[in-house]
């Protein structure tokens, strides 16, 4: 096979899009099914960005609600019609186990089905892959420790108090569903940056778009911008504001950065107003950012009002986790590639790529990765630019190997 694409999510089905229509023969292995990491997320998961940002190439959003949020099955639905549309070749239930060096500078490929063989693979696996937890998280023996694919609803978590440790979009909005429950939640903050769902009737992400926010480039980005917690705000009830001082006036119970586990204790920090501090000062610099650049680009700046002040709870210090019922690790994900015997990622566990190609590994291929050339390129509607780019590399790369095995032994 000249050319095998991992993993079929929305960066694997662009990417196959941009292959056939370039003539490329190809093949995308999935280990579950088309769209899994959407079908893992919580019952209740809506698409964060509007619904105009459900857009792959070559099927644009045609809904009548651009500026509202449509629920996680909806999708999954979209997604699915995009492979039927693009006719894409797709093998579910083979999962990649190992991807190294083959004969005469192909690719060999381990997988639950066999070895296989390629001259090309992208790498489609998603923007993160493991949860995020410290090791002096020492967490007691026999307590349920949950990660967002683990939490479906709150009937999926043991009756009792629950500690909910990060408070980017997915811990505060799992935090909030949990809380309207009936539950006693204690939500472990950490820095994490927050705006308004809404700017002049238009979700603010729609303003971020129009003033280019997400077109800037990896190069002109930090390297800690890579592993920023996302920003608090919900797509539930169409879409509305969510953060720290929602989730206070709720009665969710803050707390600061966890700080360790000893002898069944949580111990927090006392910084709950450093990370509010914090976040309000990235609404600060949206504030200016749209100010700066919607009237260069021919639009009116809509009207953004200061935070109200937010007073810290009493400090809380300490939690028995003896007295809970669950945790649940909402504190991002990270990379995980030690599946792929390849040097060719950064310090953080990014791969180092130029448009998805990896200098010094010829035939080897990124996408969907998260910030992999600008802001955008882990989102649904960001991920086409990079998916065409890779497609056409590989359109024009020289082929370099021999004919591989044959993929229709292959369920």
């Amino acid at each position: 096979m000249e050319t095998l694409v991992i993993g079929a999510g929305q960066a694997g089905l662009a990417v196959s899009r941009g292959l056939t229509i370039r003539g490329v023969e190809h093949v995308v292995l999935e280990r579950s099914r088309v769209a899994q990491s959407w079908r893992d997320r919580w019952d209740s998961l809506t698409l964060v960005t509007p619904n105009w940002t459900l857009s792959l190439p070559g099927s644009p959003y045609d809904g009548t609600d651009p500026q509202g949020h449509v629920p996680r099955d909806g999708i999954i639905r979209y997604l699915e019609q995009y492979r039927t549309r693009w006719q894409v070749p797709v093998r579910e239930g083979v999962q990649v186990i190992r991807l190294s060096a083959g004969a005469a500078g192909r690719f060999a490929l381990q997988t639950s089905d066999g070895p296989l063989e390629a001259d090309n693979v992208v790498v489609c696996t998603g923007a993160f892959q493991t949860p995020h937890r410290r090791p002096e998280w020492n967490f007691p023996v026999g307590l349920p420790i949950l990660t967002p694919h683990d939490y479906r609803n709150p009937g999926s978590v043991p009756e009792g108090r629950v500690l909910v440790i990060g408070n980017g979009e997915t811990g505060c909005q799992i935090a909030e569903e949990l809380h309207l429950a009936g539950r006693e939640v204690h939500l472990s903050c950490g820095r994490a940056p927050w705006f308004p769902r809404r700017l002049g009737g238009l979700d603010t992400i729609t303003w971020l778009q129009r003033a280019a926010f997400f077109e800037q480039r990896l190069e002109d980005i930090t390297a800690d911008a890579r592993l920023i917690a996302t920003p608090q705000f919900t797509g539930a009830d169409g879409g509305r504001d969510l953060n720290f001082r929602t989730l206070q006036s709720l009665g969710v119970l803050q707390r600061g950065r966890l700080l360790g586990v000893d002898d069944g204790v949580a111990h927090f920090a006392d910084d709950l107003a450093a990370s509010v501090a914090f976040g309000d000062a990235r609404w600060a610099d949206v504030r200016r950012f749209l100010t700066d650049r919607l009237p260069a680009l021919g639009f009116d700046v809509p009207e953004m009002s200061d935070p109200e002040p937010f007073i810290p709870p009493e400090s809380r210090p300490e939690l028995d986790l003896r007295d809970c019922a669950a945790v649940i690790l909402a504190a991002g994900f990270r990379p995980d590639y030690r599946w792929i015997d390849f040097p060719v990622f950064d310090p953080t566990g990014f791969p180092i790529t130029s448009a998805g190609a990896v200098p010094g590994s010829p035939g080897l291929y990124f996408c969907g990765v998260h910030f992999l050339t600008r802001r955008r390129s882990a989102l649904i509607w960001g991920v086409g630019d990079d998916a065409e780019a890779v497609a056409e590399a590989i359109a024009h790369a020289p082929y370099r190997g021999a004919p591989g095995p044959d993929l229709e032994r292959l369920p």
